[in-house]
């Protein structure tokens, strides 16, 4: 039978064990890079293959871009393959890629963009077969705009489109429930919406009182690509008022910290009752 004391010694090295596996488990989880960005702007993903690789000849040069799903960018030589979803917004300069950097540049990010990229280096192995080295792992965050804006009615309102890919502008009042199309994409201009022929914007004129509450620019998928709140101010000393909202945190990446902080908790509780009993 073993003894109080040995009870407690295996309980301190269970317990180690427990955190430090939580530990390790964190640590090894950081070798994804993560990277942020906003619809309609450039991302770019990390990648230097010489940290893999001591060498690959110019000729030679072969990199893959890939996500869980599928392959989004390959690149050999002259020969260049992109995914249809990312047709003409994905590449690896050439030129950087034999000086080691196989960074994968998005243009015009979208939300559906999201998610965790791998990039690849193919090499010839053994018995002329091609082996493909894992070069690194990168999460790709992406955030719709988000701004409160002040006017005094009788003013114009313009909402940045942000994208071509944007395809709808909807409304919400103040004191409604309810969603409508303000926009879509193909409308003529009206007498008090008009469609920036060269820039993605749509203009809003001589606002009124009854154009105070939410509107929001969705892509093809239905999709936020931007919420701008508006307030319509009576008085013509309204003092102007643009805020954007900056330093958002992925919401998936909040929910995995707060659950391995409750992990953690959860196994130092148990821990704490465990000796408790012991002793």
């Amino acid at each position: 039978m073993k003894t109080v004391r040995q009870r407690q010694w295996f309980f301190i090295y269970l317990h180690s064990f427990l955190v430090g596996s939580l530990v390790e488990s964190s640590s090894l989880s950081s070798t994804t890079l993560s990277v942020t960005s906003k619809v309609g702007n450039q991302a770019v993903l990390p990648c230097s293959w010489k940290q893999r690789l001591r060498e690959v000849p110019p000729a030679a040069c072969h990199v893959q871009w890939m996500t869980p799903d599928d392959t989004v960018f390959e690149l050999q030589g002259v020969q260049k393959w992109q995914a249809e979803e990312f047709e003409g917004r994905v590449e690896v300069p050439e030129g950087k890629l034999q000086s080691g950097d196989c960074s994968l540049i998005i243009s015009d990010v979208q939300i559906g963009d999201m998610g965790i990229y791998e990039s690849f280096m193919v090499v010839d192995g053994v018995r002329s077969t091609k082996t493909r080295v894992f070069i690194q792992s990168v999460k790709l965050s992406v955030f719709d705009h988000k701004s409160l804006q002040s006017r005094v009615p009788g003013e114009d309102l313009v909402l940045d489109l942000h994208t071509r890919h944007s395809v709808r502008v909807v409304f919400q009042g103040r004191n409604n429930s309810e969603w409508s199309d303000l926009w879509v994409k193909g409308d003529e201009n009206s007498q008090r919406l008009e469609k920036d022929k060269l820039k993605e914007q749509v203009k809003i004129m001589k606002l009124k009182s009854s154009d105070e509450g939410t509107y929001k620019v969705l892509d093809g998928h239905g999709l936020a690509v931007s919420t701008v709140q508006l307030l319509v101010n009576e008085g013509s000393t309204a003092l102007k008022l643009y805020q954007t909202l900056d330093n958002q945190v992925p919401a998936d990446g909040a929910a995995k910290s707060s659950c391995s902080a409750l992990l953690i908790l959860s196994v130092l509780v148990t821990s704490f009752q465990i000796l408790l009993h012991l002793l």
